[in-house]
């Protein structure tokens, strides 16, 4: 799982590089200030659960177990749901994503939380 989380890690990180330079040149002149500023909070929530991502890769090596499988799965759902809603919303304008977005919030939260579970358990 260490080497899965990794990668997904790491993808993740350039998926949301991208984004953010998308949103930066491409969409500045075609959304609305507090549009782009959705997108750029998806580039920025999407970055720092990459980072989390390798984090639990890391713990996964050290300290493997279903805690830290959770939270790195966690971290996926929650970027997919959270980022993932509210680039579709900003980029189709459908409301209905943008009520997902607090269901990705909450996978983060409990990402968290298992993640610092695992360091308990040790």
């Amino acid at each position: 799982m260490d080497r899965l989380f990794f990668m997904i890690g790491a993808l993740s990180g350039a998926i949301s590089v991208a984004a953010g330079a998308f949103g930066s040149h491409g969409l500045r002149a075609k959304l609305e200030p507090r549009q782009l500023e959705v997108f750029e909070t998806a580039a920025r929530y999407q970055m720092y659960h990459a980072l989390a991502l390798i984090a639990v890769a890391w713990a996964a090596s050290r300290w493997p177990g279903s805690l830290t499988n959770a939270s790195g799965w966690l971290f996926v759902a929650g970027t997919v749901l959270f980022s993932g809603s509210l680039y579709g919303y900003t980029l189709t304008g459908t409301r209905v994503l943008a009520m997902i977005t607090p269901i990705g919030g909450v996978c983060f939260i409990l990402g968290w939380i298992c993640l610092a579970l695992t360091a308990r358990n040790i």
